[in-house]
């Protein structure tokens, strides 16, 4: 395992703390539970918005990357998208952001993202990744519709080996602003995660820029997963700065955007009632719509994939 020089844990907690601070002008709540764990409902019951969501997709990041919002095109619209850069992607993306975590503890269920991932350390990921952080805390993002109970609680601090008083959670539903913001903030990191899939080693990327459009809030959490998937996948961006062979991306560089998949050019949601099944879904279909690659070994740009106008414009043409 590499110990980290700095700890993701501690850099997401004083993000929380901030977020406390504000919390009645970022419009969320916060609650403490017998265990003494801080929860902050950023989009449950509490309305959230825009500044808690870039808060929040900060927090799933380790505080390692950074987050804005501005205007991106969508087919023939213009429409609000969120930015984000990070550097040291691995840990950022993949040791942090990935939702890699699936939070099952008394009937509570959510997926978990952000530092206390590395804390845990059990998925399989987070071995190959082999990081390590050193803080007595640890920060976990929840995308869930419920708030967790005390006993999830626990049963996420006993994995993380913090108490529950060092314990910080943060949730937001998927159809509301924070998540909706939240996920068009995963743009990087799907990226990096369909690299992982093909085999290179994500630890050659030495920053990742994207931008995607923000999906606008559903009137169901499915209806969401749907709509925010299709602005990665259909109208995300990104730019990964590398060092490695060029033969490394000339191997894999026509596979690594969505466009390479069998499942390719309809709405997540239509495939899903397609399927019934989440996990039918190719997985090659999970990555950005456009993917640059500036090899700083060669001085090489290369470039795959392009944005999908045409099924964005049905996603944001349908305005009553």
């Amino acid at each position: 395992m590499a110990k980290l020089a700095y700890s993701p844990n501690e850099k997401a907690r004083e993000i929380v703390r901030r977020m406390i601070d504000l919390k009645d002008e970022l419009n969320v709540a916060v609650n403490t539970l017998d265990n003494r764990t801080t929860v902050v409902d950023c989009g449950v019951r509490a309305g959230g918005g825009i500044k808690a969501g870039l808060l929040f997709a900060e927090i799933c990041m380790g505080g390692l990357g950074n987050c804005t919002v501005q205007p991106v095109s969508a087919g023939d619209l213009c429409v609000p998208g969120v930015t984000v850069y990070v550097d040291n992607p691995s840990v950022g993306c993949m040791g942090c952001q990935y939702a890699g975590w699936a939070v099952k503890a008394d009937r509570y269920f959510a997926m978990g993202s952000g530092p206390a991932r590395i804390k845990s350390g059990a998925e399989e990921l987070m071995q190959t990744l082999g990081y390590e952080d050193g803080a007595t805390c640890a920060v976990l993002a929840l995308e869930a519709g419920k708030l967790p109970s005390v006993e999830a609680a626990n049963y996420i601090a006993g994995r993380c080996g913090v108490a529950g008083e060092d314990l910080y959670l943060v949730v937001a539903r998927t159809a509301s602003i924070v998540g909706s913001l939240q996920i068009a903030a995963r743009v990087v990191e799907t990226g990096l995660h369909k690299l992982t899939e093909l085999g290179f080693d994500v630890k050659k990327v030495l920053s990742g820029f994207g931008t995607s459009p923000l999906a606008p809030v559903a009137d169901g959490d499915l209806k969401a997963i749907g709509a925010t998937n299709d602005c990665i996948l259909y109208g995300g961006r990104v730019w990964y700065t590398v060092d490695c062979d060029d033969g490394d991306i000339e191997n894999i560089l026509d596979r690594i955007p969505s466009n390479s998949s069998r499942d390719y050019g309809k709405p997540f949601f239509e495939l899903f009632q397609e399927y019934k099944d989440f996990y039918a879904i190719d997985p090659m279909l999970f990555s950005p719509a456009e993917v640059f690659l500036n090899n700083v070994h060669s001085g090489r740009l290369f470039r795959a994939g392009e944005v999908n106008g045409s099924l964005l414009n049905g996603i944001f043409g349908k305005a009553d």
